[in-house]
C-alpha cells in the first residue's frame, strides 16, 4: 500500500503545481450595474457608457464569457478619481 500512496501523492502534487499557470488570478472585477446609475457611483446611462468605452473615454472591459463583461476595480477607481477632478463624465 505504501507505494500506491506515494504515486497518488506525487500525482496530486504535480496537478497542484500546474494550477497557477492554468488559472491566472484575475483582479477584483465589477459588473456594469455596479458602475453606472442608478446603483453605481457614475451618473451615466448604459448607452453613454458603451459609447464612452468605444471611444476610449471609459476603461476597456474584461470579457468573462459570451454574455458576461466586467471592469477592473482599479480602472473604475481611477475613472472615479478623474471624474471628481472634472476630467471625465
Amino acid at each position: 500500500m505504501r507505494a500506491h500512496n506515494a504515486v497518488v501523492t506525487k500525482s496530486v502534487a504535480t496537478t497542484t503545481e500546474r494550477l497557477p499557470s492554468m488559472h491566472p488570478v484575475l483582479p477584483p472585477l465589477l459588473r456594469l450595474k455596479n458602475i453606472i446609475a442608478p446603483d453605481g457611483p457614475l451618473p451615466v446611462g448604459k448607452s453613454t457608457w458603451w459609447a464612452g468605452v468605444k471611444s476610449g473615454r471609459y476603461p476597456k472591459p474584461v470579457k468573462l464569457g459570451p454574455k458576461t463583461t466586467a471592469w477592473s476595480v482599479d480602472d473604475i477607481n481611477d475613472l472615479i478619481a478623474r471624474a471628481q477632478r472634472g476630467e471625465v463624465i
